[in-house]
């Protein structure tokens, strides 16, 4: 591993992750002890720490990750792809319900599962993605224990959100049974966090039973990010983002009266730096991943579908009651839509490897991932 300077857990930390661009804001060091915070879309240290080892190392998903450890470990070997980790069915889905689609991003299919985990009591609570109401646009991890709230916080933010740091917070409240809406690299940190590499269950981590993960190409940097939107409108008059597919090459942002398109080549400056250093885009590590659909009809009618990647017994009996009770509705998932799923999160791969490979000037050094890891070894540039 490169860039590892001082013999404390924290200055490993602040060093090697967050100085060298590879902080996610996941929120996997806050709020397990008091020493770090995250502030207005930063991870800050507020008091030094003496730890020699620490869960802030333990459970980063940007310091010495072993995927193949994490694979092996969660899933079963005969599900496991390259190419997106591993799959037990692959479905075309959307929310029953048109009150849940309407307010929800595409077609609700996360909100609905959500809102049925709770209800069938397979979850306590579920963490999710707010916002400070201090700060427009600034995210929060929040956790939603009513089935008729969750349809309030289903719209994708494009910020990264703290959402580890309030799993720990909630954890420590005594809820017992706790579900996780959670971003590619947020469900790598809690992957991390189920390995229990402490004997002692102090991350709480069995409280964890569902993480749905989220696809995600990137996420913005919140400062940067609203700059550039406040020379197009209001950020208070904000209702809601979205990216479509690449080829309309813009973000999509929703006021109350309008509708309005920014380049992407304005935009891209935004993106965090961590984010091309990510080889996940569809969260491999939740039980069930969700993304946009894309159909034949094109992107008006994709939109209000989703694609849905199943990867664990819990997701597959959390999708059979799903259909049981008429809480999704399922339609046929194209030929190539799986294909071009893959594809497209290989390309992911890929990208992440090279700019790695580039930061460390090493082709055998990924920085915080293995070099030999089954996946990306053939994908080194040589």
């Amino acid at each position: 591993m490169s860039g590892e300077t001082g013999n404390f857990a924290q200055m490993v930390i602040q060093n090697s992750v967050v100085a060298n661009g590879l902080c996610t804001g996941c929120g996997a060091c806050v709020d397990l002890c008091p020493y770090q915070k995250n502030y207005r879309d930063k991870t800050v240290v507020l008091f030094p720490c003496d730890r020699e080892d620490g869960r802030c190392l333990q459970f980063c998903p940007r310091y010495d990750t072993d995927l193949d450890a994490l694979r092996n470990a969660l899933f079963a070997p005969e599900d496991l792809t390259p190419e997106i980790g591993a799959i037990k069915a692959f479905y075309v889905t959307r929310a029953t319900d048109p009150e849940i689609r309407t307010k929800a991003q595409h077609g609700g299919t996360v909100t609905a599962l959500v809102k049925l985990a709770i209800e069938e009591k397979l979850i306590d609570a579920a963490v999710m993605s707010g916002q400070d109401t201090k700060s427009t646009l600034l995210p929060q991890g929040v956790g939603v224990d009513s089935a008729a709230d969750v349809a309030d916080y289903s719209k994708s933010r494009f910020v990264a959100t703290p959402t580890i740091a309030q799993f720990n917070r909630l954890a420590k409240t005594g809820v017992e049974k706790i579900g996780v809406v959670a971003t590619p690299c947020q469900a790598t940190a809690l992957a991390k966090m189920r390995l229990k590499k402490f004997s002692e269950n102090t991350n709480n981590i069995d409280r964890l039973k569902l993480v749905i993960g989220l696809f995600c190409g990137w996420a913005f940097s919140w400062k940067e990010l609203c700059e550039v939107l406040k020379r197009h409108v209001e950020l208070d008059q904000i209702v809601a983002m979205d990216i479509p597919p690449s080829k309309y090459h813009c973000l999509e942002v929703q006021t109350a009266d309008k509708n309005v398109t920014i380049s992407l080549d304005e935009i891209r400056s935004c993106v965090r730096e961590s984010c091309d250093y990510c080889a996940d885009m569809t969260a491999e590590f939740s039980d069930i991943s969700v993304g946009s659909a894309r159909l034949e009809e094109g992107w008006q009618e994709a939109k209000n579908w989703n694609q849905v990647v199943v990867r664990t017994e819990a997701g597959m009996n959390l999708m059979a009651l799903a259909r049981e009770r008429k809480i999704l509705e399922f339609r046929e998932v194209p030929e190539n839509n799986l294909g071009n799923l893959k594809r497209a999160s290989m390309g992911k791969k890929r990208t992440a490897v090279k700019n790695l490979v580039a930061k460390s000037g090493n082709a055998q050094d990924l920085v915080y991932l293995h070099a030999g890891d089954s996946v990306l070894c053939d994908l080194i540039p040589r």
